[in-house]
């Protein structure tokens, strides 16, 4: 997945970042800076300017926003937002929708990586159980699609325990080497432990990129400092 544009709400200028398969890669910035809008963007919520956002080769750009309904998907993308009032079961079945009715099951897979969903399907959702709900449902809408995969700041508000989860989970997805892996972060730790590369933003620009072993951890933390 590569991306550049130029796009209105918070102008973004001038940006390009790319995502690979088998890798994660961690954008970075303060609140307001553009992340949303970059986000908006790439899944047809918001119109751009001038660029291209182009996914296996096909330019997403020229569908607008009707790309982000089958048979144009758009990258998948999980933030932690479930109905709370639904079980965790609910939950996962509301990402039906975009499948045939043979394909609407719930796949071992996803309780593979997300172990702890086995045993509270009947449990209604909760803020802890956030992610892993969301994200499990996303991958089951996008079905074998579900690449790139965006992780919207997935630690936000998040306990410690399920963070660990959380970056095992991501590593584990990126080991596979099938699934390119956009990471939305604040939490510089974590996204340090997991980025194999990095873009920072500020002002609606990318200021600062590049692979993990070229950044120094001092000029990537001053873009981060309120």
């Amino acid at each position: 997945m590569s991306i550049s544009s130029t796009a209105p709400a918070r102008p973004l200028r001038g940006v390009s970042i790319g995502a690979t398969k088998g890798a994660v890669t961690c954008l970075l910035g303060r609140n307001g800076v553009g992340k949303t809008s970059l986000l908006r963007a790439i899944f047809g919520l918001q119109p751009i300017r001038s660029g291209r956002i182009v996914w296996n080769g096909a330019d997403l750009t020229i569908l607008g926003a009707a790309s982000a309904r089958p048979p144009w998907p758009r990258p998948g993308a999980a933030g932690r937002e479930i109905f709370p009032r639904l079980t965790v079961l609910e939950n996962l079945q509301t990402g039906f929708s975009a499948l045939k009715r043979g394909e609407r099951v719930v796949p071992d897979e996803i309780y593979t990586l997300f172990p702890v969903l086995k045993s509270m399907l009947a449990r209604r959702g909760g803020r802890s159980l956030g992610w892993p709900a969301a994200a499990a449902r996303h991958r089951r809408a996008a079905g074998d699609e579900a690449e790139p995969l965006i992780l919207d700041e997935p630690t936000e508000g998040i306990q410690p325990s399920i963070i660990k989860d959380i970056a095992a989970v991501i590593r584990g997805l990126a080991a596979r080497g099938d699934m390119a892996i956009l990471l939305v972060e604040q939490y510089f730790d974590f996204a340090r432990e997991l980025a194999d590369s990095f873009a920072v933003m500020e002002r609606g620009e990318i200021v600062l990129a590049g692979g993990k072993d070229d950044m120094i951890e001092s000029k990537l933390k001053a873009h981060l400092t309120v």
